[in-house]
């Protein structure tokens, strides 16, 4: 069955080095591209030169980047309650302050326009043991950084992560609801909602307005304690199956990006990576 939906990864999720990431993801029929880290390196600290060779690299395969995973407010919020250290921290070799938001958003927002990424991933500060008392926080830069994306022609994508204050979709309504911008949508990610105690689907889908979900991140795992067991796509806790169904029962016609998270079989992250892929296009073209 032919599906409106398309398929992308993150390449390091393949491989730090980028040819082989790229042709092992075109060897899946995976043509949208996520940029996060390359060479060891997180994308907002690659310079002009990296970025056109990364570009070319990509266009030459037919493939186009759909998004630049960047780390912005994935950071510890000044102020704020301690954090709460149950869930694991993910930096990606990033290793940005608070101080550093001003200038890695401009950076970030410049590698955006030259790959011409329409979206740009972004976070909502590392989880506190009271997340909502930083909510009014997290909308306000949120809220800079929309205002921002939408003069610069690009789209500010909050991913719901568990390490940070907005894990879920019960988490997630309120900030759309409170951001009512076409620059400004939902990164939904099932897995890392499930991590932070949340069952995504069915029950924290329906919670979301589906318009505002602008991608996708794929995933998944067993979870003992908010501390989760990555492994095989569609063959853990996640109802991806039933996930999908909805997107495209929805409407859904964005990216569905594969970020496998599993160390694979022996610790090989490309089989564990070109396994994940093969299940998410099977469920997709299901």
């Amino acid at each position: 069955m032919s599906s409106d939906i398309r398929l992308a990864a993150i390449t390091d999720e393949f491989s730090q080095d980028l040819d082989q990431a790229l042709d092992a993801m075109a060897s899946l029929g995976i043509t949208g591209v996520e940029l996060r880290t390359i060479d060891g390196r997180n994308i907002a600290d690659i310079d002009d030169a990296g970025i056109d060779r990364i570009v070319e690299r990509v266009t030459a395969r037919g493939m186009t980047i759909v998004s630049i995973a960047s780390p912005l407010l994935k950071c510890v919020l000044p102020d704020a309650p301690p954090l709460d250290t149950r869930f694991q921290q993910d930096a990606f070799a990033s290793r940005h302050t608070y101080d550093d938001q001003p200038r890695l958003a401009e950076r970030v927002f410049e590698i955006a326009e030259q790959s011409n990424a329409p979206i740009i991933r972004v976070f909502s500060y590392w989880r506190t043991v009271e997340p909502a008392r930083c909510t009014d926080r997290v909308i306000e830069a949120l809220t800079w950084l929309t205002r921002e994306a939408a003069q610069r022609g690009r789209r500010i994508g909050l991913e719901n992560e568990h390490a940070c204050n907005v894990a879920t979709a019960a988490e997630s309504a309120p900030v759309l609801a409170a951001i009512d911008a076409p620059a400004f949508g939902l990164i939904w990610d099932p897995a890392n909602a499930f991590v932070a105690g949340e069952v995504p689907y069915p029950d924290g889908y329906r919670l979301l307005p589906v318009d505002r979900i602008i991608h996708v991140h794929a995933k998944d795992c067993d979870v003992h304690g908010h501390t989760p067991t990555w492994g095989p796509l569609g063959e853990m806790s996640i109802d991806w199956v039933g996930q999908i169904g909805a997107l495209r029962r929805d409407g859904y016609r964005g990216w569905i990006s594969l970020e496998t998270h599993w160390p694979g079989p022996g610790g090989d992250k490309l089989q564990a990576s070109l396994i994940c892929g093969r299940n998410l296009k099977r469920m997709v073209d299901a």
